[in-house]
């Protein structure tokens, strides 16, 4: 029987994992190798190895309402989006309010964790922990989660710019960069076009002579800021959104989505329009790089040929002379290096793990990872789903599949992110946020349900369905029910509102009728689609059910 759980890591997944094995009756003990938790979000004036980096403008581009814990909303008067020193505050607030930090050991490194001797009968596991002095101990734990990150090991692939050894500037990875100091008046190349590569160029180019940046494929690039004003993800990422993804053609939601973003600014004419479509690939969220474009600050080119000296050739064929900086936005290696080898199942260019938590082939489900996912969406209402499906697991509520039906579902798991996204060894993983959170949610047993919630509560049901996929949603019902859910759902536009007011102003309260007509319009939408999926299939369904309503004459 699980019990005893050892937590790695005391970032926003590990936090979160503490708070779930509370949560279910266990007893956690966290292990954190700096001397504070937040793990990513933590900036540190230098780059410490074997650690995650960020900049010192670091702003998350996700709203805060789409981002935070399930039963713990974000303060009404932070700002949507959120600079590091704020995120780090939350989850200062959030450990302390949920009495976690007890449970943490500071300035504790994990060397090793090692099956025990009777691990097929036990399902336990040893872990080796070294402390600030040096000295290691030994630890018996009947259950691991791995919540160490990905953002750790910086991906710097040299080989692949011929004359780098030549070079006669300075050059790092984006790991390294902490502010836009040693930019001024320097010709700059930015290597790599995802979103710390957006943010460098764009806060370089403030200072810099000149930025440039070289990208392979392309990518498009999505604002911060959608219609009226709204945070994008609060705007579009919603139940009925969703539900028009798995209606409609993918090719249509391209053709929609590609129209939308090229009517703000176009991507063929900006130089930025990549090889693959808009739902390929998680888009560059950077508002101000197409202003930097528009204004010649920042020059889009393409992949780098080779370096001569101070010259970058790229495979157009044109030449930038005179480079100072290059700046590797190169993207991360992945790596779990206290972990056996063993242990990890490999597919594809991935991890193989079963709903990208569970290591499917191992005797005993006592060894989790919380956190390694990536989707369209905040990784902290990710994390804590998973961190309550698996402490549900051990604590045998509920149980896993056969090691085959795992390794099977892995398999699929592969060919279909393979099949529907664009993936590499760097970004070998990707998931739909909302699919993905409510196959776990479905796990658990606190999946919202539509149908029930229109019958019993339907002025929730229409913000459930309408609204964004906040993470309240999940704590409606079933275990782990928080009292205040709902009533988070229904003022998380009021938060959202609240930290704008910083000036009184005259409101007007006018009802839309154009927004009800849309409303009105995308409701008949995804009813057409769905009749016409159903007919699809079973094209006697829909004049069966016609015969059973129609009148019967006498």
């Amino acid at each position: 029987m699980v019990q005893r759980v050892a937590v790695i890591g005391a970032g926003p997944s590990g936090m979160t994992s503490v708070k779930a094995c509370l949560d279910e009756g266990l007893e956690p003990t966290c292990f954190e190798s700096s001397d504070d938790m937040g793990g990513l979000w933590k900036f540190r004036e230098v780059s410490e190895p074997n650690r995650a980096s960020i900049y010192r403008s670091l702003t998350i581009n996700i709203s805060k309402e789409m981002m935070c814990y399930s039963d713990f909303p974000i303060p009404a008067d932070y700002p949507n989006y959120m600079h590091h020193s704020k995120i780090q505050n939350y989850f200062r607030m959030y450990a302390e309010h949920f009495k976690l930090l007890q449970y943490v050991r500071f300035q504790t490194a994990v060397k090793h964790v090692r099956k025990r001797p009777d691990f097929t009968r036990s399902g336990q596991w040893e872990l080796v922990t070294e402390n600030k002095d040096g000295q290691e101990e030994r630890h018996v734990f009947d259950a691991v989660i791995c919540c160490s990150g990905h953002y750790t090991y910086p991906n710097l692939p040299l080989k692949d710019f011929p004359g780098i050894d030549t070079f006669e500037g300075k050059y790092f990875h984006s790991w390294d960069y902490k502010g836009h100091e040693d930019m001024y008046g320097k010709r700059v190349v930015v290597v790599g076009i995802g979103n710390s590569g957006g943010d460098i160029a764009v806060e370089s180019s403030r200072v810099a002579e000149q930025v440039y940046m070289s990208t392979r494929r392309g990518a498009w690039v999505i604002r911060q800021v959608s219609d009226n004003g709204l945070p994008v993800d609060m705007k579009y990422n919603t139940r009925f959104v969703h539900i028009l993804f798995q209606l409609l053609p993918m090719r249509v939601l391209n053709w929609i989505g590609e129209g939308k973003l090229n009517a703000m600014y176009d991507h063929t004419m900006y130089a930025l329009k990549p090889k693959h479509r808009l739902f390929d690939q998680i888009p560059v969220i950077n508002d101000d790089l197409p202003l930097k474009i528009l204004s010649g600050s920042v020059i889009i080119k393409p992949n780098i040929k080779e370096i001569s000296g101070s010259n970058v050739l790229f495979t157009d064929g044109s030449v930038v002379e005179k480079v100072d900086v290059i700046v590797f936005a190169t993207g991360y290696n992945y790596d779990f290096p206290y972990l056996p080898k063993d242990v990890m199942y490999r597919t594809g260019h991935r991890v193989g793990l079963y709903k990208h938590v569970f290591p499917p082939t191992t005797e005993h489900p006592t060894l989790a990872v919380v956190g390694f996912i990536h989707a369209l969406g905040a990784i902290m209402p990710q994390a804590e789903m998973q961190a309550r499906w698996v402490t549900r697991v051990f604590k045998g509520l509920k149980k896993l599949p056969s090691t085959q039906a795992m390794v099977t579902s892995v398999e699929k798991d592969t060919k279909d992110i393979e099949k529907n996204f664009i993936v590499s060894k760097q970004s070998p993983l990707q998931v739909d946020f909302v699919s993905y959170m409510d196959d776990l949610a479905g796990e658990i047993g606190v999946r919202p349900s539509l149908p029930w919630l229109f019958f019993t509560d339907y002025p929730l049901f229409k913000k459930v369905l309408w609204g964004p996929v906040t993470a309240y949603q999940y704590r409606i019902m079933g275990p782990g029910k928080w009292d205040g859910a709902r009533r988070a759902i229904f003022t998380q536009f009021d938060r959202m509102y609240q930290a704008l007011k910083t000036r009184k102003v005259e409101e007007k309260s006018e009802v839309s009728t154009l927004g009800r007509l849309m409303k009105m319009i995308m409701f008949g939408m995804a009813g057409g689609a769905a009749a016409y999926c159903v007919h699809n299939h079973n094209p006697n369904r829909i004049p069966s059910l016609i015969a059973k309503i129609r009148p019967i004459t006498v």
